[in-house]
């Protein structure tokens, strides 16, 4: 497999053709092919059900692409991706990345190893500490179980590609509602939001650096890390509360 930066009739990106689809790999033709996978040590015993979030993705989403056009390509990619990071405990399960050289980063900060979001989880590499969540006080399942109470659904598309591959640039959207209230910690107090019931949607950019394989060697996200949390207490501190938590006597 390789890629023809001549120029490709019909392609949605000018400069892009990639070879036949039978050549390209299942996890960016299929955007829950890596829910497939056997042999798999998934998070929580099972591959995990995606099915309500590519149903609102569907009914909600801004863009349509043509399907094996890039940006539908690099969609798919990272959606396997993020599935990966999530459920597959182990990084030689990763399907979707070059383990040789994987890095991630966000808003120009340090890298971090595909070990690293093993420990702390997704939502944690990406949130900064804040007046309503620290990530270093949130384990892996506590985090996902923080935000996706919360939000059941968060689903993500591809809004335009400006570059690419090997370096793909990207727009993004992640967009939910949130249905329940938050229930998380900052770095010392226990927070709550009061669910508003509306929708909470942000955006941002990705630049991914891939092999000949469309494999992930390097990804940096930049977004506004505040964004979700305005949305999520739109009148300010009306209903957010903080407590302290009581010290327990020896």
């Amino acid at each position: 497999m390789g890629f023809d930066f001549e120029g490709a009739p019909g392609s949605s990106f000018p400069g892009w053709k990639a070879d036949a689809a039978p050549g390209l790999p299942d996890y960016v033709l299929d955007a829950d092919a890596v829910l497939k996978d056997e042999g798999v040590n998934w998070r929580h015993g099972r591959a995990p059900d995606y099915s309500k979030t590519r149903k609102i993705w569907a009914e909600t989403k801004k863009a349509s692409h043509t399907a094996g056009s890039l940006p539908d390509l690099v969609e798919k990619l990272v959606k396997n991706w993020e599935i990966e990071a999530s459920y597959k405990v182990d990084l030689a399960d990763w399907r979707t990345i070059d383990r040789s050289t994987y890095k991630f980063s966000v808003n120009g900060g340090p890298d971090q190893t595909g070990e690293d979001m093993l420990k702390v989880g997704t939502y944690n590499a990406i949130i900064e500490p804040n007046e309503f969540y620290c990530p270093m006080r949130s384990s892996f399942d506590a985090s996902h179980k923080t935000f996706k109470r919360m939000m059941p659904s968060f689903a993500w598309e591809v809004l335009e590609v400006y570059a690419g591959p090997p370096k793909v640039v990207m727009k993004w959207r992640h967009w939910g509602t949130m249905k329940e209230d938050y229930v998380g910690v900052n770095k010392g107090e226990n927070v709550r939001i009061k669910a508003h019931g509306g929708p909470i949607d942000i955006e941002g950019i990705a630049v991914a650096v891939v092999n000949d394989k469309l494999q992930v060697q390097k990804i940096e996200v930049f977004f506004d890390p505040m964004a979700m949390f305005r949305q999520m207490a739109p009148h300010g501190d009306e209903g957010v509360t903080k407590q302290v938590p009581e010290k327990v006597e020896a």
